[in-house]
């Protein structure tokens, strides 16, 4: 696969030029951002899903609480995480798009208009993509299951689920992709400032370990709903990455 260039401001070191170069021009590049993420999912989701993780989990949460998922309508969980969560995040989102439709009609800023445009577009595809995929997996939140005083017998992933029993998409976890969508700031922040990308990723991952746990905590979502709602945002991110910012100089 031919290198991916990095796009960087004229004022950048030669240094720092060179090894951000050398960082995504080798196979390495794709080892550290692909395979060993993806190895990394398969290992937890086998410990949470295979050897019922999740369910040690969501049984230490639920009891807790005193055997009932108390702080699903909580205050703090429900209107500040889960609303006002989302609604920071749309516009966060919002406020890119404004400065990518900016930076279209603002010479000056002509070489923030594929960066930005990634970070638009890749940010909005992931959580479409988590979306998408809530629909096709039909699984249940805990708070439905019987095991948590609901009425619903527990579906695996991979098990055919009876068309007497209703629809569900609780999985990947939808409100986590509100904040794990934005690992797209580590590929934005690897093309124009490559020194700030673990901080655009730690900032990422923050946000949507913040609103995953909150879910966890109200019922809707068992952990590895978050994991593979986190590696669903992180593979659209790296293949925007490798479509939208190849080339740029």
């Amino acid at each position: 696969m031919p290198p991916i260039p990095i796009l960087l401001p004229v004022n950048a070191d030669t240094g720092a030029m060179s090894k951000a170069l050398t960082t995504v021009a080798t196979p390495h590049f794709y080892r550290n951002h692909l395979l060993l993420p993806v190895m990394a999912a398969i290992c937890l989701s086998t410990i949470l899903m295979g050897l019922q993780g999740d369910f040690m989990l969501a049984d230490r949460l639920y009891a807790l609480q005193g055997h009932a998922w108390t702080l699903k309508s909580h205050w703090i969980t429900e209107m500040v995480i889960h609303q006002q969560g989302k609604s920071v995040s749309a516009a966060a989102w919002l406020a890119v798009l404004a400065a990518w439709i900016w930076s279209a009609g603002d010479a000056r800023l002509a070489r923030w208009r594929r960066p930005l445009a990634y970070l638009a577009i890749t940010t909005l595809l992931a959580c479409l993509a988590v979306s998408v995929l809530k629909a096709v997996t039909g699984m249940d939140c805990p708070w439905d299951l019987q095991r948590y005083g609901g009425s619903q017998a527990f579906v695996g992933l991979f098990q055919l689920r009876p068309k007497t029993m209703p629809s569900a998409a609780c999985f990947p976890a939808g409100h986590a992709s509100a904040g794990y969508g934005w690992v797209t700031w580590y590929f934005f922040l690897l093309a124009v400032r490559p020194r700030w990308r673990w901080a655009g990723l730690a900032l990422a991952l923050m946000a949507g370990g913040v609103f995953g746990f909150s879910q966890q905590l109200r019922g809707a979502h068992f952990l590895s709903h978050d994991l593979w709602s986190l590696m669903t945002c992180w593979l659209v991110a790296l293949a925007g990455y490798a479509l939208m910012l190849r080339g740029v100089r």
